[in-house]
């Protein structure tokens, strides 16, 4: 039977185009979203990907959708942790809510997630893990604090989960995506978005299908070598 993949916020944008890249390679595929009912119900109904409704930030509601996940579908043994959102603000204005709601939602789903797999994982001696960071989490973003924060986490987090799974055949690796043509990208004011592509060498923005073909080769079986690492997608924006 195929390989069962679940990836949180996975119906839309760069998650959407992971679920659907995973599919395409012969994976079974479960996508996670938080809020938008129709949105999910349009995804599943033109992919045939099954979405099931949690909050990633929420720990017991982790334990209970991979249960559920895995009582109805089989053992997760790809799980690629992509939700995320933003609350940017200055220093100055930035609220101990806003700081607490994206590092709980970037950084503390891959907690969560991971935990609720990990027993499995290693019980059946294969697991693939992917964390999806950021190109502000290695570079830092001006009004990104708790973003930058979290996603830089999210590297330190793979590197140190990624020595715990080795001996037993689970990798542990991430993607840090630059400016990727999204929905949230595109609401960036049209002067500033022009800048940011004026830093890109490569002369534009991402696609959600380029950081999609990266999830699909660290997830490979054949990736088994690969681990600990993190895969800049950024079309040269920020080289270290």
């Amino acid at each position: 039977m195929a390989r069962l993949a679940m990836v949180t916020g996975g119906q839309r944008g760069i998650g959407a185009a992971i679920s659907e890249g995973l599919k395409a390679a012969g994976r079974r595929v479960i996508a996670s979203y938080a809020g938008n009912d129709a949105a999910a119900a349009e995804f599943t109904e033109r992919t045939g990907i099954p979405c099931i409704k949690f909050d990633v930030s929420d720990f017991d509601a982790c334990l209970a959708a991979v249960a559920k996940v895995q009582e109805e579908h089989g053992p997760i043994e790809i799980l690629v942790n992509n939700a995320g959102i933003t609350r940017d603000a200055m220093m100055r204005k930035l609220t101990r809510q806003m700081w607490d709601d994206v590092i709980d939602t970037n950084l503390g789903s891959c907690y969560n997630m991971c935990k609720a797999v990990w027993d499995n994982m290693s019980a059946a001696k294969f697991g693939r893990i992917v964390n999806i960071g950021s190109v502000n989490g290695q570079a830092g973003q001006l009004g990104q604090v708790n973003y930058a924060a979290a996603k830089s986490g999210i590297h330190g987090f793979t590197k140190a989960l990624a020595q715990e799974g080795a001996r037993n055949q689970i990798t542990v690796n991430a993607i840090a995506p630059g400016y990727v043509d999204t929905e949230m990208v595109r609401a960036v004011p049209a002067d500033v978005l022009e800048k940011i592509i004026a830093r890109i060498p490569r002369g534009r923005l991402g696609t959600a299908q380029d950081i999609a073909r990266g999830v699909v080769f660290l997830t490979a079986d054949e990736a088994d070598f690969i681990t600990g690492s993190t895969l800049s997608i950024n079309g040269g924006q920020h080289m270290y």
